[in-house]
């Protein structure tokens, strides 16, 4: 016999095995799971096995239960309620905070107003701070259609209560800290009374509130409140909200939301009615508050305190867990509409596939 045949058939004998083992696996492939394997998926499998000596021998194996479909952006409307309290609190803080202020203001016949660059170059317009809150206000009814259109608006509600109950936090703070002399020169300032009874205090914030802080009802007679300016964090305010959470195909939206903040900004600077240093401050604050929440919001993995997660020591981070650790990821823009029957209406219409 050759070389070559010895060869062959020696391949042919080791293949064999081989081959046999492929096509018990193609059998086993297409045949039915038993009965008795079909346990259900929660429960821990156990199964029967023989030992050497002919023993039963128990394996446990746990299998992990399943998670849950949690939706991913759920509106957690209690929590909404909670920071709409936290909000009323903090504003309620900045009115008391202002009373008391009134009455450590600088006498206006003994001091003038501060040195600033900006106010120094300008003549003074009385009624550009009206035109500034005028613009306030279409910032402010902009963003509250926006948030009731919004899909998920619970959690956009949520984020603005928070965001303005810190900066109202911290106005009230700094306006008290240091009390800085009136830079209009006929802004009409209530007389002080010398006294601050709980009484007078109580009187002044239902004043306040009943204006809601602006002067343009003649509600806003008490003065001192200007570090930072609360007209700035208002007109800024509206505007990050309206680029964050509008479509960002609106970009005629977004400038207008922009000129609207930048004309009241130096609406307020032509009237006088706060100095540039508040309307610097007010920028600042704002933006930096706005633009880490959102940070840590888009980013789940900054969601962890850690000795690397330099932004997890703010003072509002423990708070700030609370309210978003449910949010998954980025909030989309999507609109809908708030009453529900005519989602109902619309969806029973014919399709053009239909």
């Amino acid at each position: 016999m050759s070389g070559n045949g010895v060869i062959s058939q020696g391949l042919t004998r080791l293949n064999k095995p081989f081959c046999n083992y492929s096509s018990w696996m193609r059998r086993r492939q297409y045949e039915e799971v038993p009965d008795e394997f079909e346990l259900p998926y929660h429960n821990n499998h156990q199964s029967e096995i023989l030992d050497s000596s002919g023993q039963p021998v128990m394996i446990k194996i746990d299998v992990p239960v399943p998670l849950r479909d949690e939706p991913r952006f759920p509106k957690e409307k209690w929590k909404t309620f909670y920071s709409f309290v936290i909000l009323v609190v903090n504003f309620i803080l900045a009115t008391v905070s202002l009373s008391l202020v009134h009455e450590r203001l600088p006498d206006r016949e003994k001091y003038g107003p501060l040195p600033d660059i900006v106010l120094d170059n300008i003549q003074q317009i009385d009624w550009a701070l009206d035109v500034s809150e005028i613009l306030i206000m279409i910032g402010v009814n902009s963003c509250i259609i926006l948030i009731i259109f919004h899909k998920h608006r619970f959690i956009v509600m949520r984020r603005v209560f928070l965001l303005m109950a810190m900066l109202y936090m911290l106005r009230s703070i700094t306006m008290y800290v240091t009390v800085l002399p009136v830079p209009n020169t006929t802004y009409y300032c209530s007389p002080k009374s010398n006294s601050t009874t709980p009484l007078l205090i109580a009187k002044r914030v239902f004043q306040l509130l009943s204006g809601f802080g602006l002067s343009i009802n003649g509600k806003h007679t008490f003065c001192g409140d200007y570090i930072y300016s609360g007209h700035t964090v208002m007109l800024v305010l509206a505007y990050l909200i309206i680029s964050e959470y509008s479509p960002k195909r609106f970009y005629a939206i977004h400038w207008a939301a922009w000129l609207n903040a930048l004309v009241g900004i130096i609406m307020v600077l032509l009237a006088h009615g706060h100095y540039t240093i508040d309307v610097l401050i007010a920028y600042y604050v704002t933006t930096r508050i706005f633009w880490t929440y959102h940070g840590l919001a888009n980013n789940s993995m900054l969601l962890k305190q850690s000795s690397n997660n330099y932004l997890g020591r703010e003072w509002w981070f423990p708070y700030f867990r609370y309210f978003e650790k449910n949010i998954r990821g980025p909030v989309p823009r999507q609109y809908e509409c708030p009453i529900s029957w005519p989602r109902r209406f619309f969806s029973k219409l014919p399709s053009r596939e239909s």
